[in-house]
């Protein structure tokens, strides 16, 4: 029996209820406690009980009152006497030196939380919230008594940090949806808000001593319509904008200190800083006038390393450090072209002078500098992980954001990491292989990648592993345009990976884990915080048994039934029901989806098959597909299934970065070709390149191939890209296809100097 959840033999026999026969809230915590023994019989919350709190914990025990009151409408009376019927919260020791552990024990005559301080007491009460009923939530519960589960439990986080991120410098949200992210943090016993408050887009903190950040560097004129990839650009032609007061930021705060939550605010340097700078052109090393980006992206306006600019971060992180008690101050770090640098006299007479090596080294003096500023008042850095760039700065905290890689990098040399990934908490990717899910900036993110993230990478000893100091999601919002928006990316995710912080990593299930997500939904829908409920829509996957290809449906919860078509036509309540795989021997398209009692639950899944003269064939590469981007294998090129037309990252797309690609295809036996074709993506905001040219070649016997060269036209602004060969048709047995890489990306893109990636999707041999 799993350490993580003890079932008593009492409970098995039988929940017991109370007197009045209330029946308690079956015990679906997340995140999931370390240990948990349910007990037989419950507690009975009414207007006769009451609160005993140790003085230490004035916080909580009002934090509880109100919580209480709220959801059920019982006024919770303080004694200084233990009593019958009674909630009490106990500084005392527990099995563990964690500060944030807590003890949770409850029987018909009271409910105990202990813990060594406010930190335990308060993550003892959001175990205690999640067993009353969802609608506790927003007290419209009908009952005036509610039971509560007999239990022990015992539990402490797995790691120190535990965090979410949101940036408000794309788009700007209110402080009472700020109150309210923290509040869904909170509850998950996330411990660490990353607040990302200046960007290319606004500045978003006042700061007294320069006025013109606000009044200049908080607006700008008009904002990018659609995506990022879409050509040409179109804009609003709106002003967009708004600020933090200080008096806001102080509220912030207190309010997130409250709920145990550190806010750990992000000025960024030396990139990402164009508002600034469309603030005081001096900073910048042309020393122009700029405006404030309108659209998304990477920009060449960066501070310039003078000395005017470094009193003016300084002074800034001087109103900075005044507001925020976080040990940490992020700084940055990220995507600071050097283009601006190259050019600059100063820049290079300052390489010279430090006897650097180049730009990268120059970026490290930057931060190093800044890092000896704020350790001089007390404080740490923490960056993203092109900190690492021309030296670590030596005190550093490393996010590692592009891959596990940095973080590695970081801990074998001694620095803490937060691991941070794109490939596992990157919640503005979308998260749905539906076409009907909200524009998200690119990728794919499925909930259950989320939950099978382990942030200790393999290559770490133990040592090493303890310089992890947890992991991070983050919420970047260029296609979050209200809060909603923001919960919806946000949810269920964020969820996932409360556990994966919190919880222990073995014996982790995540089918048990989706059926206590289910029930916590319900929660948010009386919270009224919009989430993404993809709990009820099909899975497909192609299977391969003796040579013969089938496409079998899955649904996350075994309760619900599958109902579905193949010929294309509409569902309904009378629609075959799903039995065993689908044998795909012929083009068909597969429509089915989730059941109860006669009604559709969720969305309807669609999955069109075609299948041509390649499917099921064999297939080799010459350089194999990048771990992130792999999810198919190599047979995801040939397998009748086309990838997601507004997205990469699927199980259909395979990624390349930088390399040339050669593909060679056996068709096993000779027969009939006129036509190969295929499709690229081409995101060049998010690094993705469709091919310079590709190569189509037919051979009957490998040596003598009849070839085709297609080439495109790089300025092509299409986010997909196809390509293709018609031959007078003849018979061959093989099939070569040879993808030149687009090479380094220019000057003036994002990723610029960077090694550009290829995706391709399905070859279809006709």
């Amino acid at each position: 029996m799993s350490n993580r959840l003890l079932i008593s033999v009492l409970f098995l026999l039988g929940i017991g209820c109370t007197s009045t026969d209330i029946k308690p809230e079956i015990p679906r915590i997340i995140p999931q406690p370390l240990e948990i023994e349910l007990n037989k019989g419950a507690f009975t919350l009414n207007p006769q009980t009451t609160l005993k709190a140790d003085e230490t914990l004035g916080v909580n025990a009002s934090y509880l009152k109100n919580l209480i009151r709220e959801g059920t409408g019982i006024e919770l009376e303080e004694t200084e006497t233990i009593a019958a019927n009674q909630i009490v919260l106990e500084v005392a020791g527990t099995d563990t030196e964690n500060e944030e552990a807590y003890e949770l024990e409850i029987d018909k005559n009271s409910i105990k939380i202990k813990a060594a301080g406010n930190r335990g007491i308060f993550y003892g009460i959001q175990s205690l919230r999640q067993l009353f009923p969802p609608c506790f939530e927003d007290g419209s519960c009908e009952d005036e008594k509610f039971a509560i589960q007999a239990l022990n439990i015992k539990d402490e986080p797995r790691f120190v940090y535990r965090g979410m991120h949101l940036d408000v410098g794309r788009h700007f949200f209110d402080i009472d949806d700020i109150k309210t992210y923290i509040d869904m943090l909170a509850m998950l016993k996330m411990n660490t808000f990353h607040w990302h408050l200046t960007e290319d887009q606004g500045w978003r903190i006042e700061i007294k001593k320069y006025p013109r950040l606000t009044e200049v560097g908080a607006y700008r004129k008009e904002t990018l319509i659609g995506h990022y990839n879409d050509q040409p650009h179109k804009f609003d032609g709106k002003r967009y904008g708004g600020f933090y007061t200080q008096e806001q930021v102080k509220e912030i705060v207190a309010y997130a200190a409250e709920r145990q939550i550190t806010v750990v605010p992000e000025i960024e340097m030396p990139g990402h800083s164009q508002a600034a700078i469309a603030a005081y052109p001096e900073l910048g090393c042309a020393k122009e006038p700029v405006e404030v980006a309108t659209k998304w992206g990477i920009f060449e306006e960066i501070y310039c390393p003078n000395e005017k600019t470094f009193a003016f971060l300084e002074g800034v992180l001087d109103e900075v450090i005044a507001l925020f008690p976080s040990e940490y101050i992020h700084i940055g770090g990220d995507e600071a072209p050097k283009t601006r640098w190259k050019s600059c006299a100063h820049c290079q007479q300052l390489i010279k002078k430090e006897g650097l090596k180049d730009e990268h080294e120059l970026q490290s003096y930057f931060i190093t500098r800044m890092e000896k500023y704020l350790n001089s008042k007390g404080r740490q850095i923490i960056g993203w992980d092109e900190i690492l760039e021309g030296g670590l700065a030596p005190n550093a905290t490393v996010m590692s954001w592009r891959g596990m890689q940095g973080g590695i990098e970081a801990a074998k040399h001694g620095n803490h990491v937060v691991m941070t990934p794109t490939s596992h908490s990157y919640f503005d990717y979308y998260q749905s292989e539906n076409e009907n899910e909200p524009l998200a900036i690119g990728g794919f993110l499925p909930l259950k990648k989320v939950y099978e993230f382990n942030p200790i990478p393999e290559e770490l000893n133990a040592e090493e592993a303890k310089l992890v100091l947890g992991a991070q999601g983050n919420i970047w919002t260029e296609y979050m345009p209200d809060f909603d928006k923001v919960t919806y990316m946000a949810f269920p995710r964020a969820i996932a990976l409360s556990e994966v912080v919190w919880s222990e990593d073995t014996d982790k299930d995540y089918l048990e884990f989706i059926s206590r997500l289910e029930r916590f939904q319900e929660r948010m829908d009386h919270l009224n915080i919009k989430y993404a409920n993809h709990l009820y829509e099909i899975e497909g996957e192609l299977i391969n048994e003796d040579g013969n290809l089938f496409y079998e449906l899955k649904t996350l919860l075994p309760d619900k039934e599958i109902r579905y078509t193949v010929d294309g036509t509409d569902l309904n309540s009378s629609s075959p029901l799903y039995t065993s795989p689908i044998k795909i021997d012929r083009n068909i398209t597969i429509k089915a989806g989730v059941y109860e009692d006669g009604e559709l639950l969720g969305s309807q899944f669609v999955q069109k098959l075609n299948y041509h003269k390649a499917v099921n064939k064999k297939i080799e590469l010459n350089v194999q597909p990048h771990e992130a981007y792999n999810a198919g294998g190599r047979e995801a090129l040939i397998n009748s299934i086309n990838g997601n037309s507004k997205r990469f990252g699927d199980s259909e797309w395979l990624g390349f970065w930088g390399d040339d690609l050669e593909i060679l295809i056996d068709l096993e036996e000779e027969v009939p070709v006129k036509k190969i074709s295929t499709r690229f993506f081409n995101a060049n905001g998010q690094w993705v390149y469709a091919p310079g040219s590709v190569t189509f070649s037919l051979s009957a016997d490998k040596e003598n191939m009849n070839s085709v060269t297609v080439e495109r036209d790089k300025n092509s602004g299409d986010l997909i890209i196809p390509m293709s060969a018609s031959f007078a048709e003849e018979k061959v047995r093989y099939i070569k296809i040879e993808v030149e890489n687009y090479g380094l990306i220019p000057d003036g893109k994002q990723g610029a100097g960077n090694r550009a990636w290829t995706f391709i999707d399905e070859i279809i041999v006709e």
